[in-house]
């Protein structure tokens, strides 16, 4: 982060910011329901000192733990107010029904994602008007099919590149090894072959222009802005660059980056050299943190609940003895290890990141959490929500299934209604692709303390994740 602010004061003026803006953007637009023969009343205020309302108390408790204590005071629907300006909160599973499905013009979230701006690029995501955004989400939700990394399931050559035994930063090494999954599927050949390193530079030095002050303020000219920037435009050269290449020479590639090329709007127009441009940012970076994320949880959840982590194993011997044993009798030979299909059956894995999920849930989908002005706060109604429990997803108790009049609302990790997250599949195969081969090939340790969370922006495990590993002999 860059050094302009003292830690205190970074946190007291991020508070103002978000505030600020929310206040901008609407101002007690939510009521609660009123008596019917009165007008509706805006939501109850917490109370706070004069001018700066919240703030102390947030600093000292954090923002969390203010929100908890209001919705216990006040209930569902509350108003934290500083400096004159407001934000009302919807706490609660009786607040996500209006809160999900609501109208874009009840909660508009364009100005918040204006951050994102510099990152993706012009003519593309919330640099452009709300019709052709959704078209660009059409050519998303055709590509990010859990398929697209059928060829890519068998080589993990990173992971081969490991001793026999060692002791690894294990956010780092998921990082690179979503970069390289990256490059096959996503960037094409021509980055993979020639310049996957000075692309995985550039992308970190785009990542790492994104701080709490680029949420209100993205255009600052700090000096990590200025970095981002500075990758932003070579990466728009590669790209641009690739682009033209391939269009000139006609050559077809199987990857996402042939399918932006192909994709046209509902008029017909094909899409522009910058806007594929501008896409292809927005995949690589909204795909990256949050795998990257839920990856590490899950993992460092099951090194320290190993009962799951054995489940965990033996499903997958399981499955793919049951997979090796089908080729053979249809003449295929053995010896295939974790394929697509294997990956398909790994439901105990699955619950295991879906859990990790529900516990740390990453920020990239999940847009309406901080949508300006209506914020909805995490709280559910399950056993025992604060332990990592998978098999509540489970057959028989399955706490993700909607009840009656819920309608997709039981599980939010990836959103829901209009903001539900379309590459929710892709998400799940590319950490099953991950953690299935290191369960396979190493037994891992956690050497470092059980992180906390970085903070409620990034929801990555703070500092290193140092693990210990020692590879497995298999039969």
């Amino acid at each position: 982060m860059d050094h302009i602010f003292s830690t205190n004061a970074w946190l007291t003026i991020a508070l103002v910011f978000i505030i600020t803006l929310a206040a901008k953007v609407v101002r007690s637009s939510v009521t609660l329901p009123a008596e019917k023969t009165s007008k509706p009343r805006p939501p109850p205020e917490a109370k706070g000192a004069p001018l700066v309302g919240i703030i102390p108390a947030v600093l000292r408790r954090g923002l969390q733990a203010v929100i908890r204590e209001q919705h216990r005071a006040l209930g569902s629907v509350f108003t934290l107010r500083s400096l004159g300006l407001a934000v009302t909160f919807l706490v609660g599973p009786e607040c996500s029904d209006h809160f999900f499905h609501a109208p874009e013009l009840e909660i508009a979230i364009d100005g918040l994602y204006e951050v994102t701006v510099p990152i993706f690029g012009k003519e593309v995501g919330y640099d452009i008007d709300l019709d052709t955004r959704n078209e660009q989400h059409r050519f998303f939700a055709k590509m990010l099919r859990p398929a697209k990394l059928r060829g890519h399931v068998l080589p993990m050559e990173y992971f081969g590149k490991w001793g026999e035994c060692g002791v690894v930063d294990l956010m780092q090494e998921v990082d690179h090894v979503l970069m390289l999954i990256a490059s096959r599927c996503l960037l094409g050949k021509e980055v993979r072959e020639n310049m996957f390193d000075e692309v995985a530079s550039l992308f970190h030095e785009l990542m790492g222009g994104m701080h709490l002050i680029s949420m209100f303020f993205p255009y600052l000219p700090t000096p990590g802005h200025r970095r981002r920037d500075k990758a932003r435009a070579k990466l728009g050269e590669i790209f641009s660059q690739i682009v033209k290449t391939r269009k000139m020479s006609g050559r077809v590639e199987d990857d996402m980056l042939q399918d932006l090329i192909d994709s046209t709007y509902g008029d017909g127009r094909a899409t522009t050299d910058t806007e594929v441009t501008g896409l292809l940012v927005a995949l690589l970076f909204a795909g990256h943190h949050t795998s990257s994320t839920v990856a590490v949880w899950t993992a460092l959840r099951l090194l320290t609940h190993p009962e799951h982590l054995r489940a965990v194993r033996a499903e997958q011997e399981r499955l793919v003895a049951a997979a090796e044993q089908q080729r053979s009798h249809h003449g295929g030979g053995g010896g295939g290890g974790i394929d697509y299909g294997v990956l398909l059956q790994m439901d105990v894995l699955h619950r295991c990141i879906k859990e990790a999920l529900r516990l740390h849930p990453g920020h990239a989908d999940d847009p309406p959490a901080r949508a300006p002005g209506l914020h909805r706060a995490r709280q559910g109604r399950r056993r025992d929500p604060h332990v990592f429990d998978p098999d509540r997803f489970a057959a028989g108790r399955a706490e993700d299934k909607a009840v009656a009049g819920a309608r997709d609302l039981a599980y939010l990790s990836f959103g829901a209604g209009k903001h539900a997250c379309m590459g929710e599949g892709y998400a799940y195969q590319q950490i099953k692709v991950i953690l299935s081969h290191l369960v396979s090939n190493f037994e891992l340790k956690l050497e470092s303390p059980f992180p906390e969370t970085e903070d409620m922006l990034s929801m990555r495990p703070k500092g290193k994740a140092i693990v210990s590993y020692k590879r497995r002999t298999l039969s």
